[in-house]
């Protein structure tokens, strides 16, 4: 929020410099994004008067004006249309600098003198876009300085406000919290009451209370919105990053940066019969402000008359309803709506106000009526008109409870560490606007109507303790108690496995927990997932249920830029919910590789990664895990058909491993083929611990097989059986190694060879070969009698 440092110092007198107060506001918890000067730089700049102006003899489109710049009339060769004798306007005289370091000198323009220019709002910088010179009010005094005149020498301090500070997001709000800190008086402009000259009472029906605790309505008729709205005030809004449109908006919106209540104004005459405050119809449709057409359902609040809608509430108005620079009745509308059922409405429908802004934060659901009265005040003097009464309907059920919180002084010092004297206590609270009772334990504080969060001591406890100060606390030594819990050695931490990876050449991802609901139907994972309510956009609409869109998006950046070979991995959650029940989530590791194995180089043959690349990566991780690893075959429509499978611990699947589908990635223009493995944390965080013993001094023996087998028995159901078998007999069997597959000439068709290793190895004496020959005749007759398998010489 945008706000100008002179226009607060009205509100509270501090004589602090911008530093200064820029400072304290931070400290107060009301970052300052940044500070600049209300005026591009500029010199030599007065308020003059054009006492005549003729036409130019030798140009059709200049005029040769005589300027009063309160010493001389000088000659002004200017080429405005608006530029005509009586007005006042900005005179740079000779001499003068302009923004740009453009110098103004003595000229002749076809022939005529000029002794210098007369400016407009773009060439003091007032303004990116304008027509004509600055036309400046009848009042304003002839030869003043009109940086001093229109308040110039000012800055505009720009606040990065967080969501539970609504309060500040007017001049009111943060004069209140500089005053609390300087310990001065806050001096609120005085509101006069507006005289009622007719009785004509606008109707209001509220039909979504729940929605709209309290709605003020006022109807103002005989108006001139063709009036030039007062410099003052589109200085103001101009300070505020807003725009002038014409008198009635403009007060609408100077009331909002003052007081902090949005408002709105209907043209009396597109209203029919009345308001009436409801929610929208399923589909119903408007065409809002800025052109665009709106369609809602059920759960927006419209502000709507007997026969159509008339604006979305708290986001913007209806652009038929709207009042117009030729209005002459209007109807004021000054409302409480509640937040949640305003937040995410401006999102949803790709706009954003300043409206939307403050509903949907809260705003002062006492404030309604003193907004109109300030409101109409100002349209009065400006536009001139006949006010109505003003008309209020409130549901007190509705309307929000102020909080009733107790802190006892003892509970203060005990958080904070450090004694604040409770007198000065007090007075934070009172200067906060809080209604305070105090006994010797403590204080009762009763929160105003523009606090929205707070409920509970630890909130009255940071009220404190920012206007104290966080830099003033005192350096102090504190003791705690706390007890540190170690995690078990058999648990494995996340940064551990993460450098385990890294050390094998992955690089970690760390992407958003927030997807488009495309990524997931093109990936074909779009089952189970949930959708945002108030998404940040399209992008970021539902939650993944899987961690491979992330991945795809991340490769297809990469290579993108250049980047063909690729080893990333990314631990993360995913979230999943089953129709009919509760939203699950759960951490998983992905793992995923595209390119070559090795980058390019002369002593060393091209090769694709392939499956076996991946799950070698896979049977590492593994390795530390206690339990019984297998793969089988798997049917995810993600992956490619025979180039996937299923990961099993202990007969429980733990994940999947295999090459994303080719209709996945060739849309997004990868062209190397993308093998990734998702695995469930909490199956792989589980560490065998190591136990040592003595290695063997004597030696092992080896013996070698090759067998003939079905096609469809894998190398995890021969290993498996044949150390079950062995090890029934004997603990001398060390290992099983798998050195070579064989399928073609001289095997048959739907069988494949094994060359299998069996080393054997006691630990207290030397095997003798016939040990070793039974145990081998054991494993050969498993493998014969249970798999068919032969045994090839």
């Amino acid at each position: 929020m945008k706000i100008s440092e002179q226009w607060i110092k009205e509100w509270v007198a501090i004589n602090n410099d911008t530093d200064a107060t820029v400072s304290q506001l931070t400290m107060l918890g009301l970052e300052v994004d940044e500070v600049l000067p209300a005026a591009g730089h500029f010199s030599g700049v007065v308020v003059a008067e054009i006492m005549a102006c003729k036409p130019h003899p030798n140009a059709d489109k200049l005029q040769v004006c005589e300027v009063y710049d309160g010493q001389d009339n000088l000659q002004i060769v200017c080429g405005a249309t608006n530029a005509r004798s009586g007005i006042k306007v900005a005179l740079a005289r000779i001499g003068a600098v302009l923004p740009g370091d453009f110098n103004i000198k003595k000229s002749k323009l076809r022939g005529e003198d000029s002794f210098g220019m007369l400016c407009s709002e773009v060439e003091l910088g007032l303004s990116d876009e304008g027509s004509g010179i600055l036309e400046l009010p009848q009042d304003a005094p002839v030869g003043e300085s009109i940086r001093d005149y229109l308040a110039l020498n000012d800055h505009i301090i720009d606040i990065d406000l967080t969501p539970n500070r609504a309060d500040c997001f007017c001049v009111r709000g943060v004069a209140r919290e500089l005053a609390t800190s300087n310990k001065l008086a806050l001096t609120e402009p005085l509101i006069k009451t507006a005289k009622v000259s007719i009785d004509e009472t606008v109707s209001v029906t509220v039909k979504a209370a729940q929605a709209c605790a309290r709605y003020s309505g006022r109807i103002i008729k005989g108006i001139n919105n063709q009036t030039q709205t007062p410099l003052w005030l589109k200085e103001r809004l101009r300070k505020s990053g807003l725009r002038s449109i014409h008198p009635v908006v403009d007060v609408t919106n100077y009331v909002m940066l003052e007081w902090g209540q949005p408002m709105h104004a209907f043209d009396y005459h597109q209203v029919d019969q009345g308001i009436v405050v409801r929610m929208a119809h399923d589909q119903e449709s408007i065409t809002l402000l800025d052109g665009t057409e709106a369609q809602l359902d059920d759960s927006f609040l419209m502000i709507a008359d007997h026969s159509k809608p008339l604006a979305v509430a708290g986001v913007m108005g209806g652009l038929d309803s709207g009042v117009q620079a030729d209005s002459r009745d209007i109807i004021l509308e000054s409302a409480y709506f509640d937040p949640a059922h305003i937040m995410g409405k401006s999102r949803r429908l790709g706009t954003h106000t300043d409206s939307s802004l403050r509903f949907e934060r809260g705003v002062d659901w006492q404030l309604q009526e003193q907004a109109m009265e300030r409101a109409t005040e100002l349209i009065l003097t400006i536009c001139g008109g006949q006010a109505g009464p003003i008309h209020t309907e409130t549901s007190e059920q509705h309307i929000p409870r102020r909080q009733n919180i107790p802190l006892k002084a003892a509970h203060l010092q005990r958080v904070l560490g450090f004694e604040v004297p409770f007198d000065r206590v007090t007075e934070i609270f009172s200067h906060l606007g809080f209604q305070v009772d105090t006994d010797e334990f403590g204080w009762t504080v009763i929160t105003p109507s523009w606090r929205f969060d707070l409920s509970i001591a630890e909130d009255l406890i940071e009220e404190v303790v920012r206007v104290v100060g966080y830099d003033q606390m005192p350096a102090d030594l504190l003791h705690s108690d706390d007890v540190i819990n170690s995690l078990p050695e058999q648990q494995a931490l996340p940064i551990v496995i993460k450098k385990q990876l890294v050390a094998k050449g992955f690089q970690e991802v760390i992407n958003y927990a927030f997807v488009a609901e495309q990524q997931l139907t093109d990936s074909h994972l779009e089952q189970s997932a949930y959708s945002l309510a108030n998404p940040l956009s399209k992008d970021m609409a539902v939650m993944r249920t899987h961690l491979l869109p992330g991945i795809l998006a991340n490769i297809q950046a990469n290579r993108a830029h250049g980047e063909m070979n690729l080893a990333l991995f990314e631990l993360g959650k995913v979230f999943n919910q089953a129709e009919g029940q509760e939203l699950q989530q759960q951490d998983v590791l992905m793992l995923a590789t595209s390119g070559h194995v090795q980058p390019e180089q002369w002593g060393v043959a091209e090769r694709q990664v392939d499956f076996y690349d991946l799950k070698g990566q896979v049977d590492d991780l593994l390795n530390q895990v206690p339990g019984q690893v297998d793969y089988q075959v798997g049917s995810l429509q993600f992956l490619h058909p025979g180039r996937q499978a299923d990961i099993y611990l202990d007969g429980q699947c733990i994940g999947h491993i295999g090459q994303v589908h080719p209709s996945i990635t060739q849309p997004l223009k990868i062209k190397s083929p993308v093998y990734v493995a998702q695995l469930h944390w909490q199956a792989i965080e589980k560490r065998q611990l190591p136990q040592w013993q003595a290695d063997s001094k004597y030696p092992g023996t080896r013996r070698d097989l090759s067998i003939q087998l079905a096609d469809h028995l894998s190398w995890q159901t021969v290993k498996q059986g044949l150390e079950s078998t062995i090890r029934k007999e004997s603990e001398d069997l060390r290992q099983i190694l798998l050195f070579d597959v064989y399928k073609g000439e001289h095997i048959e068709k739907g069988y494949k060879s094994f060359a299998i290793a069996l080393i054997f190895q006691a630990k207290n004496r030397t095997l003798e070969d016939k040990e070793v020959d039974k145990l081998v005749a054991n494993g050969v007759s498993f493998l014969e009698q249970k798999l068919n398998a032969v045994i090839r010489t």
